[in-house]
């Protein structure tokens, strides 16, 4: 009897755990995905699959013909891809870089017991929050080699200031660093956001140990930070890869083709009127930023995982 009893009760708790493992495992019903899958479908996937139709076509407002991979063959035959292509990758990599450098350093600096701290996080986090647009007519008009804001001070201090925009050796270079201070905030919010989620009291025993705050830093704060690096490193490749708006608010992909990138080649194809030509370069660009970011991203949350 006792077995008897026992094994009852055993198959009255696994009836009752299984129902409940199974709703732990799907707490709402597949209809709560319906709204956002409607959304995902409207904006994403059919622009998405609409694109890649639309590439293959010669096609105007009203009409469309199909040409096959003819679009894809002319876009790389253009003068100016290979050159977008280098000042793409050369660009999203400069701004990256320099945003995960300074804004670990800045977020280090924010995070430490410095007078107004919460107002020069204010202050770091407010380019961020500015028109890009805005930005790029501001900066013009300071990089202004002649009348500009920056050679005056530099002319102050005896030095002849370069041609920030107009000189195809620094045109691009500056468009970046412009890029770097409009975007730094966010990168240091995030940092921000993983040191202060690193528990004190590690800090408070290397401290006891007699660790120097370099050591600190480096055995403790960067490894620990590492989730924010990778997210800072992700969103600042991808924004460097789709780079345009700056761009184009402060070069317009010039002097020449010095600092075009592959959004404003497409764009200038879209402007002379070759809609299936510009569609096949925004496919090739999709592409690119998953070709490049795809595989970045699943190796560093790889190596996250594996630390």
């Amino acid at each position: 009897m006792a077995t008897t009893s026992i094994d009852t009760s055993t198959k009255t708790r696994s009836s009752v755990a299984g129902p409940d493992r199974g709703r732990l495992r799907s707490p709402y019903s597949t209809w709560f995905y319906a709204p956002a899958a409607v959304v995902y479908g409207v904006l994403f996937a059919i622009p998405t699959f609409a694109s890649f139709y639309f590439s293959l076509t010669r096609w105007s407002i009203f009409e469309s013909k199909f040409i096959g991979f003819g679009n894809f063959g002319t876009f790389f035959s253009e003068p100016a891809l290979v050159k977008g292509f280098t000042n793409t990758l050369i660009y999203a990599v400069v701004t990256s870089g320099t945003k995960v450098v300074l804004g670990l350093l800045l977020a280090v600096l924010l995070t430490s017991q410095i007078v107004a701290r919460g107002y020069l996080r204010s202050v770091d986090f407010f380019p961020v929050l500015v028109s890009t647009i805005g930005v790029g007519l501001t900066f013009t008009v300071l990089m202004n080699p002649e009348r500009g804001l920056i050679n005056s001070g530099l002319g102050v201090l005896g030095i002849d200031g370069p041609g920030w925009l107009t000189d195809p050796k620094y045109a691009l270079l500056s468009v970046a660093l412009v890029d770097v201070w409009k975007g730094v905030g966010l990168a240091t919010l995030i940092y921000i956001a993983g040191i202060v989620s690193i528990p004190p009291e590690y800090l408070e025993a290397a401290k006891v140990d007699g660790a120097t705050g370099w050591q600190s830093f480096r055995r403790i704060v960067l490894p620990l930070a590492r989730p924010a690096t990778v997210t800072v490193i992700i969103l600042s490749l991808i924004g460097g890869l789709r780079s345009f708006d700056l761009i184009w608010a402060m070069t317009r992909g010039g002097p020449g083709f010095t600092s075009d990138v592959i959004a404003s080649v497409i764009y200038k194809q879209y402007q002379a009127g070759f809609y299936g030509l510009s569609t096949a370069g925004n496919v090739v660009l999709f592409v690119v930023v998953t070709a490049i970011v795809l595989p970045l991203s699943r190796f560093l949350n790889r190596k996250e995982v594996e630390l």
